[in-house]
């Protein structure tokens, strides 16, 4: 008998209640970013504190975030970092940088972040040709436009060491990848990345049903 469980609001609150508080400065960030409009478009606090656990359960001194948005996963990743570690991220944005930055700032940690503004292929293959970075990074989060994700996970893999994870977020995407009639483009994408992935003998990986759904995978 399979146990499927639906997260009520009821069971959310427990859930929360039983985590970790939610540290001020992301707290901050979920605020301003829901006083914008944006609050239902960067992880929820429960998937930050997932890839925070990740980042400490692989001992991360450098990560790499490909998307950053309102900078909710940035901070959450780079507060979970030893005081040397250091985060390369990457974005089109110069407007959701700016305040993405600004937090990490009031946070005390910017001096930890390597913001690189540009196509997130340009920048990952610039990276890749820098003289010992390849195989240098420890962890990478992948959440930016789904058409990219083959060349974000390919750029990101061959930065990550044997034994780096990479998470790719949405990767369910709000359920459409299992609807036979939804034929956009983004879900047609995040289907193809799916298959692809499942076809890689480059790692082991798990699909969670973690909020949009994650795909975890680990670096042979």
């Amino acid at each position: 008998m399979k146990l499927e469980l639906t997260m009520t609001e009821a069971l959310h609150d427990y859930v929360t209640a039983i985590s970790p508080p939610e540290p001020e400065p992301l707290r901050a960030v979920r605020e301003e970013a829901g006083y914008l409009g944006a609050g239902m478009m960067q992880v929820p606090a429960q998937e930050a504190r997932f890839l925070a656990t990740l980042v400490k359960a692989v001992g991360a001194r450098r990560t790499l975030e490909v998307g950053v948005f309102t900078g909710y996963s940035l901070l959450a990743t780079v507060l979970a970092l030893p005081p040397d570690g250091q985060v390369v991220a990457l974005d089109l944005s110069e407007e959701w940088t700016s305040l993405a930055m600004a937090h990490c700032r009031r946070a005390g940690v910017a001096h930890q972040v390597d913001l690189r503004i540009g196509d997130a292929r340009e920048t990952l293959a610039a990276l890749v040709a820098e003289q010992g970075a390849a195989g240098s990074f420890d962890f990478a989060f992948i959440d930016a436009n789904k058409e990219g994700y083959a060349d974000y996970f390919d750029g990101a893999l061959a930065l990550l060491r044997p034994g780096g994870v990479i998470v790719v977020d949405n990767v369910l995407w709000h359920g459409a990848v299992a609807d036979p009639d939804a034929t956009d483009s983004e879900t047609a994408a995040v289907r193809a990345f799916n298959e692809r992935v499942r076809n890689d003998k480059r790692i082991d990986y798990a699909v969670l049903p973690l909020a949009d759904g994650m795909t975890v995978a680990v670096k042979r």
